[in-house]
């Protein structure tokens, strides 16, 4: 009796043991045949190197403020990590990727207890991943066998990421492709369309407000009558969060919690803004600079596409002149 437990017990051991192999052998196989591309390529070294994003064309003052801006799809004006206050990247660090500093691109301890859990418990999607999928995925998908091989995909391309560039400049580069709705792609569309500012001058509950919108930027807008008490809720996880992982103090907490929610809505479109007629005339007379000036690769310019920052001085005799032409 005794022989033949120990019999089946060796044999449910080897059972066992078969099956976390051949798992293991077919999640190899299936990083190695999406590696290779067979679910469909994945960037190449000059995209991870030069990734592709519309940026609008930026008019500025000659006193240094921004007129207005020129895009189609994207309201996107990249900054540096240097323009980033440090609240900002501390409220982002402790609420989307406590270990960033930690891994290289995929947190293990992360995406472990998310399988636990089975994709409740969070923490599986690194900093490094959301970019990935930013920049290099088509969107999401119900299917879950096309999510399981975007999340593979993810992973791959997070670890390229983390291999190309450094730390800070990944950051910037997430915050860079973000959407927060409005027409405010980017932080720094974000950050002056939501408080009028640039992200440089962002306190930390403001900073908290626009790191809360990254969970999904429509059910935690600060804007939407229908979605500001959430919008609030979740300002005060990211506080609980700046907390628990000692970037605040308790009381620090406590006093920001209580704080209510404000935000100074500042639109911008092609019809908001300052000097609305001419940047109408200007556009016409840059679509026709545009044709005939190419790029140092023989391309023409796309005003936008191309990020471009025209620098234009207007006296009132000017601008009157440009009322009545346009």
């Amino acid at each position: 009796m005794t022989d033949n437990t120990t019999t089946n017990f060796k044999k449910y051991i080897k059972w066992f043991w078969g099956i976390i192999l051949g798992i293991f052998s077919f999640v190899c196989l299936l990083f190695l045949l999406v590696y290779l591309g067979a679910f469909g390529k994945l960037p190449t070294f000059e995209e991870l190197e030069n990734p592709k994003n519309d940026l609008a064309t930026e008019i500025i003052s000659s006193d240094g403020k921004t007129l207005g801006k020129y895009y189609v799809r994207a309201n996107r004006t990249p900054i540096h990590y240097k323009d980033l206050p440090k609240g900002l990247v501390d409220a982002l660090i402790a609420t989307e990727d406590e270990r960033f500093y930690e891994h290289s691109g995929i947190d293990f301890k992360g995406t472990a207890r998310a399988v636990i859990k089975l994709g409740t418990g969070g923490g599986a999607s690194t900093i490094t991943q959301q970019l990935a999928k930013n920049l290099f995925n088509e969107g999401g998908t119900q299917n879950r066998v096309k999510r399981l091989l975007q999340k593979i995909k993810e992973w791959i391309v997070a670890v390229q990421l983390e291999r190309r560039y450094t730390k800070p400049e990944i950051i910037a580069m997430y915050f860079n492709t973000q959407g927060f709705l409005f027409n405010a792609t980017g932080i720094r569309s974000a950050a002056r369309i939501y408080f009028g500012k640039e992200p440089k001058d962002l306190d930390l509950q403001e900073s908290s407000i626009l790191v809360a919108m990254l969970k999904n930027p429509r059910q935690y807008n600060p804007y939407r009558k229908i979605s500001k008490e959430k919008s609030k809720t979740r300002r005060n996880v990211v506080f609980a969060q700046m907390k628990k992982n000692g970037f605040i103090t308790e009381r620090e907490k406590d006093s920001l919690q209580k704080l209510p929610l404000k935000i100074n809505f500042t639109p911008e479109s092609h019809s908001d803004g300052l000097a609305t007629y001419f940047r109408e005339h200007l556009r016409d007379y840059l679509k026709i600079w545009a044709k005939g000036t190419l790029k140092p690769n023989g391309d023409p310019y796309d005003i936008y596409k191309d990020g471009l920052k025209i620098y234009v001085t207007i006296d009132c005799s000017y601008a009157t002149i440009c009322r009545r032409s346009c």
